[in-house]
């Protein structure tokens, strides 16, 4: 048991580590001037995607803690937020963000925070936050905390390395994007500093998105091997 933990905590050092290490790190400068921009994001993707499997391997193979039993209502919190999430993930990936890799450019723009960005300037993170965090709910065992929690912290901890990042490499253009955008969802809005345009975001993200989150809930049993309860 305890042989299967120490593995699960070893990938998991070895996926956040990697992750902050290219990424917010000086070695990323480094690499980058010896590999090229091209070059580091396959080292990059390459790295992600095999310490990512890593952690998956390992949390299969962990022993099952039971921490807490899952309740009926435990169900509801992913079923509940994966819509937003799933919705969040692709406007994310069709909007263009001067915070992505390679858009610094955008935050020159008459608007840098076009539809989604006007919620939150890190969609994609928080997408990924907001489902690693639902599924700690109704995952009540070590293994699964380990894995989801591991997954939030770096993804919602992400967007503030993320932040430090920009405010030095977009200069005078930050103080607009941020004056426009919040990090934490909707703080600009509720605060008075931005208004959301929902035509910007587009109906046809929504129900992208949507669908998106209707292909993952009927294929749950066949991506995780795990059958979501009738509510």
């Amino acid at each position: 048991m305890a042989g299967g933990l120490l593995g699960l905590i070893v990938a998991e050092l070895a996926f956040g580590v990697s992750h902050v290490v290219l990424s917010s790190t000086r070695w990323r400068g480094a690499l980058r001037d010896q590999l090229g921009e091209r070059g580091f994001l396959v080292l990059y993707s390459v790295t992600a995607l095999a310490t990512f499997a890593w952690f998956i391997l390992a949390y299969r193979r962990a022993p099952t803690i039971l921490l807490w039993p899952t309740q009926h209502w435990m169900v509801l919190v992913p079923v509940l937020v994966m819509p937003w999430a799933s919705i969040l993930l692709i406007s994310g990936y069709t909007t263009r963000n001067p915070t992505a890799v390679g858009m610094e450019r955008s935050a020159a723009a008459s608007d840098p925070a076009p539809g989604i960005l006007r919620i939150t300037r890190h969609p994609i993170m928080w997408a990924i936050g907001l489902w690693a965090l639902a599924h700690m709910v109704p995952n009540g065992d070590v293994a699964s905390l380990m894995l989801f929690g591991g997954i939030a912290l770096l993804a919602l901890g992400g967007t503030l390395l993320i932040d430090r990042k920009k405010r030095l490499a977009l200069g005078s253009n930050w103080p607009v994007l941020a004056a426009l955008t919040s990090n934490l969802p909707f703080l600009a809005l509720l605060s008075g500093r931005a208004r959301l345009r929902w035509r910007d975001i587009g109906l046809l993200r929504i129900v992208a998105g949507l669908l998106l989150y209707a292909v993952l809930y009927l294929g749950h049993p066949l991506l995780s091997g795990v059958k979501i309860p009738s509510l």
